[in-house]
């Protein structure tokens, strides 16, 4: 099994991800790969897109037809249209009713499976030590700083090893980030806007 100290920090990168790649952005990406499901709701998904398809044809039919002189067919497309419309935005707002309920669920099941299981470990093992320090290693009043608040003395608590983790992930990201972004800086040099051919295949 994990040990502890590993459990957490993996947790923490989790929610490190999910709040770098945006929860929006993961909702959408589930929702599309849901509606690739065989369920009723991808059933209905592709109705609406069938239906939004005619709705677009008749009106673009209605266009290239004349209502005055082919009064008759414009007025036979317009109720095909309208008819299709009414069943396409009823369609569509019950697809946008399921997409509501279908996100409330992925959130709470996101929230559960990073900051619920987060607060779940440091309420269970608030007595549990992380990992121990060898003895004398720091001053007293840090050694219990490192236990706060239920820890044995002389221990790393799950509290101060989770905030521990967060700050390390968040800043060695940082890092790496501008570390990436003066290399491309560094590799796509500008060319001075006056320079002439030769100077530039020079450079």
């Amino acid at each position: 099994m994990l040990p502890l100290v590993g459990i957490v920090l993996f947790v923490h990168i989790a929610i490190y991800l999910v709040n770098t790649v945006g929860a929006t952005t993961i909702d959408n990406l589930l929702w599309l790969l849901y509606l690739r499901l065989p369920t009723p709701t991808s059933r209905k998904f592709r109705e609406q897109n069938r239906l939004k398809r005619e709705v677009v044809q008749l009106k673009r039919d209605m266009n290239n037809t004349s209502s005055q002189d082919e009064f008759a067919k414009w007025a036979k497309l317009r109720r095909r249209h309208d008819k299709t419309m009414e069943e396409y935005e009823a369609m569509n707002k019950e697809l946008a009713s399921q997409k509501s309920s279908f996100d409330w669920g992925v959130k709470a099941v996101r929230w559960v499976g990073t900051s619920g299981i987060k607060f779940f470990l440091q309420f269970w093992y608030s007595k549990t030590p992380v990992f121990m320090l060898p003895e004398g290693w720091v001053p007293y009043y840090v050694a219990w700083i490192l236990s706060f608040p239920r820890a044995p003395f002389g221990s790393v608590s799950i509290q101060v090893w989770s905030n521990v983790c967060a700050t390390a992930i968040t800043t060695l990201a940082e890092i790496v980030t501008a570390l990436l972004l003066q290399t491309d800086n560094g590799a796509a040099e500008p060319v001075p806007a006056g320079a002439s051919a030769e100077e530039k295949k020079g450079q």
